[in-house]
């Protein structure tokens, strides 16, 4: 199963991403996170499967979690709210976000993806 990378393509840190997937000759199946935002669904398996708090997943730098001021909103949220929430745009997901068979990992951390693609 080829990795799965959720992108948005004008991200400076998507396309250094997707540079390195390339340099590295390594295949993935690259999705958009704006047009094909993931499901509420997907993201609980996918954080389920990552070990991380579920914090990790929003893309806390985004003008869309700054104008929902968000970072006061979500301790007070219960997990179903929070993934419905990251379900409703893909702008409020941290990225890219790489998906492969057993591992989860929202942003670009080199070594962590060198491990475990």
């Amino acid at each position: 199963m080829k990795p799965q990378v959720l992108v948005y393509r004008k991200c400076s840190t998507c396309q250094k991403a997707l540079k390195w997937l390339e340099e590295n000759q390594i295949a993935y199946e690259e999705r958009s996170i704006k047009e094909a935002n993931p499901t509420a669904e997907e993201l609980k398996e996918w954080y389920g499967r990552s070990g991380l708090p579920l914090k990790r997943f929003f893309n806390t730098s985004g003008n869309l979690y700054k104008e929902l001021k968000l970072k006061d909103k979500l301790a007070d949220m219960t997990e179903e709210e929070q993934l419905c929430l990251l379900a409703s745009d893909g702008m409020l997901v941290k990225r890219p976000l790489l998906v492969t068979k057993d591992y989860v990992c929202p942003g670009f951390k080199e070594e962590l993806w060198k491990e475990h693609i």
